[in-house]
């Protein structure tokens, strides 16, 4: 059994190899594109909800309606009327819950007023039976 080595052996250990093997680039690629293919969709994914609109459609005043106004230090006014405590407040709206028609109630808080006095006239409507319930806020640019 005789081996061959070409040229007497020489010349062939000093040629380079001139071929790249490009099968570790190609997994890592197919890798990086599945692990892409998955987080996309996860990072662009949103709920579809619809958001409110803002409008100014201008309130139309009636003689039954009930204005209730809560300012800064958290007294509540029926009308232009102070109201003393909870107890007349949900008397009054008791009483406005029996006519028919029913009159709207719109509350008016204060920007500086604690959340916990409007709060506290919206569960009264809700306790009285108040259908209609509005709250009442500046047009859009005239804050002031």
């Amino acid at each position: 059994m005789a081996i061959s080595f070409g040229d007497s052996g020489r010349g062939d250990e000093d040629q380079m190899m001139a071929s790249i093997n490009t099968t570790p680039l190609v997994d890592i690629m197919l890798v990086l594109l599945i692990i892409f293919l998955i987080t996309i969709p996860v990072a662009t994914h949103t709920v579809p909800v619809n958001l409110p609109r803002e409008t100014n459609r201008p309130t139309h005043t009636q003689p039954g309606n009930v204005t209730i106004a809560v300012d800064a230090a958290g007294q509540v006014f029926w009308n232009a009327d102070l109201m003393p405590d909870g107890a007349a407040l949900r008397q009054r709206l008791t009483e406005a819950a029996a006519q028919d028609p029913q009159p709207e109630v719109h509350v008016r808080g204060d920007r500086e007023v604690a959340y916990e006095f409007v709060g506290k006239v919206v569960a009264a409507c809700q306790r009285a039976g108040i259908v209609k319930l509005g709250f009442i806020t500046e047009p859009p640019g005239q804050e002031g």
